[in-house]
C-alpha cells in the first residue's frame, strides 16, 4: 500500500483522495505547435467548446497550456503565452468550478493564470526553469505538479544518458521536493510526475513505466502523461499521434495497475472509461 504524505487534497470543492480512484486531467493546448493537437484550439470559442467536452466527459482537472513542450519546441514570449492562456481561464471561471491547472515553467505566466482563476501549477521543469516559480507557489499556497526533465523542450532529447534512469529520476524528484518545501510550498500540495517522454529514450520510458511502484517510496501522488506519446507510436508503428488511442488505453491501464493517481490524457471520454474499469479491477474498494 502506498503511504502518502497527505492522503487527501481539496481543490475548490473537489476532494482528491489518493488511492481511492484514478483522477483524469484533460489536456487543452491553446498552441499552434503541440505534438498532437497543435492549432485545433487556438480560437477562444474552440478552446471553450473543448473544455466543456473534456469536463462533461470525465475530466477532474483541465490542464491548459500556452507553450508547447514537445521535443524541439521553440519557446514563445512571456506575453504570447499569457495572452494564450489567461482569456481562456477567465472565460472558464465565469461558468465552471472545475479545477484548472496551468502547464507552464514561467512564474510570470503562473501568476497571471492564478490571478485569472487557475488552481494548480503544472511545471515540466520541476520548478528549476524559473527561479521565481517555487517562491510563487509557496506564496500562493497552491498545489503544484513537479515533473522530471533535463534541459529544455528544445534540448532534452540530447540529454538521455543515465546509469540508472529510475534511481536518477527519483533522486531528482526528491531534490525538487526539498527545493519546493524550502520555498514554503506545503508538502501536502505536491504531486510528482516522472516525465515520460522528456529527456528519455524509448527503452527508458518503458523501464520507468515498468518500475513505477518504485516511485511510491517518495510518498507523493503520481501523475502520468502517456497519452499519444511517441513510445506508443513506435511500438504500434503509428506515426500519427491521434492513431494511438488503443495504445494509450493499454499504457493507461498499466499505469493504473502500477499505482498512478492522475492520468493526463487527450482522449475523453474513452480514457475516463478505461480508468473506471481499471479502477474496479485493481482497486478492490473502488465503487465506480
Amino acid at each position: 500500500m502506498v503511504r502518502y504524505c497527505n492522503p487527501r487534497l481539496t481543490i475548490r470543492d473537489r476532494p482528491f483522495v489518493w488511492g481511492d480512484r484514478t483522477y483524469i486531467m484533460g489536456v487543452l493546448n491553446v498552441t499552434p505547435d503541440s505534438f498532437s493537437d497543435g492549432g485545433e484550439f487556438v480560437s477562444l470559442q474552440n478552446a471553450l467548446n473543448q473544455a466543456q467536452h473534456l469536463e462533461t466527459s470525465g475530466a477532474d482537472i483541465l490542464d491548459i497550456g500556452g507553450q508547447s513542450t514537445r521535443p524541439g519546441a521553440e519557446e514563445v514570449s512571456l506575453k504570447t503565452e499569457i495572452q494564450r492562456v489567461v482569456p481562456l481561464i477567465e472565460a472558464l471561471r465565469s461558468h465552471s468550478n472545475c479545477p484548472i491547472s496551468v502547464d507552464t515553467y514561467r512564474a510570470g505566466v503562473a501568476a497571471a493564470a492564478l490571478d485569472a482563476g487557475a488552481d494548480i501549477i503544472n511545471d515540466v521543469s520541476g520548478g528549476t526553469a524559473d527561479p521565481e516559480m517555487l517562491p510563487l507557489i509557496g506564496e500562493r499556497q497552491v498545489p503544484a505538479i513537479l515533473m522530471h526533465m533535463r534541459g529544455t523542450p528544445k534540448t532534452m532529447q540530447s540529454l538521455t544518458e543515465y546509469e540508472d534512469v529510475v534511481a536518477e529520476v527519483a533522486q531528482k524528484l526528491q531534490q525538487h521536493i526539498h527545493a519546493a518545501i524550502a520555498c514554503g510550498v506545503s508538502p501536502n500540495q505536491l504531486i510528482l510526475d516522472p516525465g515520460i517522454g522528456f529527456a528519455k529514450t524509448q527503452e527508458q520510458n518503458l523501464h520507468l513505466l515498468r518500475q513505477l511502484p518504485r516511485f511510491h517510496s517518495l510518498g507523493y501522488p503520481l501523475l502520468l502523461g502517456v497519452s499519444r506519446k511517441s513510445f506508443i507510436g513506435r511500438i504500434l508503428d503509428r506515426p500519427e499521434p491521434k492513431d494511438r488511442l488503443w495504445g494509450t488505453a493499454a499504457a493507461c491501464t498499466a499505469a493504473i495497475a502500477s499505482g498512478a493517481d492522475i492520468l493526463r490524457v487527450h482522449d475523453l471520454p474513452a480514457m475516463s472509461d478505461v480508468a473506471r474499469v481499471a479502477d474496479v479491477l485493481v482497486r478492490p474498494h473502488s465503487t465506480l
